[in-house]
């Protein structure tokens, strides 16, 4: 499988003692899937990407991307983040170069893999603006292009849409299907948006709160994705099946407490 997560488990040491965050999660992600792991506040889902991404080390267990143990960060790991993250003196093409130019790509080679991916992401005729004359859907498009500029073999995403208004998150989230079509590139995408995991997934992870476990795996099967299958009654059933799962999940959480 492309993406593995062998029993992984994570916890902290606090002044009161261990605080287990994630507990034996297991997840099998194929290529050119996009997956997403919904859970509510307290369900591990941040601390579970940045083991992915390679931020940060599990207690125990491990994460594999195709065949190959993450201990570190890497090039085949793209991220993008809920806030843009993009340099505010830097231009646009500068912006999408930055990794590679930490990487030692040649100039000529980064400026051209920018530019590609520029235009792949509908901006190359912002190259040169700097991100203050971007609106928030364009500031994230730019960190989308810089996280696939490298060619990852998988788009790691933190709640990526949360900072936008309705609209704009609806279009982003067009935008975002179409590139995976075109791009067959491998998604791992966080969200506490239950509506967004249903409508952008293949297959999603509902995590239980503290711990952090996997409760339940959900396969999706939609029409064709466009807004108006958010009408459709099979939408429905999977959202509100998510919805009292993350429910039941956050009265239990609270229990806990």
């Amino acid at each position: 499988m492309y993406l593995q997560i062998n029993n992984l488990h994570k916890q902290f040491e606090t002044k009161n003692g261990k605080l287990v965050v994630l507990k034996d999660i297991n997840m099998t992600i194929k290529q050119g899937e996009f997956i997403c792991a919904v859970g509510a506040s307290g369900s591990g889902k941040s601390t579970l990407l940045r083991q992915i991404a390679g931020l940060d080390k599990p207690t125990s267990g491990e994460v594999r991307v195709d065949g190959v143990c993450v201990t570190a960060p890497g090039p085949d790991r793209g991220m993008v983040f809920q806030h843009y993250t993009l340099f505010p003196w830097m231009s646009v093409q500068e912006n999408t170069e930055f990794g590679l130019k930490l990487q030692g790509v040649p100039k000529k080679i980064r400026r051209e893999q920018a530019s590609y991916y520029l235009s792949v992401v509908g901006l190359a005729n912002f190259a040169k603006a700097l991100p203050k004359e971007l609106s928030g859907g364009m500031k994230q498009r730019v960190a989308i292009a810089r996280a696939l500029v490298s060619e990852p073999k998988v788009l790691l995403m933190d709640e990526p849409f949360g900072a936008l208004d309705v609209h704009t998150k609806e279009s982003m989230h067009e935008f975002m299907l179409d590139l995976w079509q075109r791009t067959k590139i491998t998604v791992f995408m966080i969200t506490h948006d239950v509506e967004e995991a249903v409508f952008l997934s293949n297959r999603i992870y509902a995590l239980g709160a503290r711990p952090g476990t996997v409760r339940k795996e959900i396969t999706i099967k939609l029409p064709e994705r466009t807004q108006t299958v958010k009408r459709h009654s099979k939408f429905h059933d999977y959202r509100d099946e998510l919805m009292d799962l993350m429910r039941k999940h956050g009265q239990e959480a609270l229990a806990v407490a």
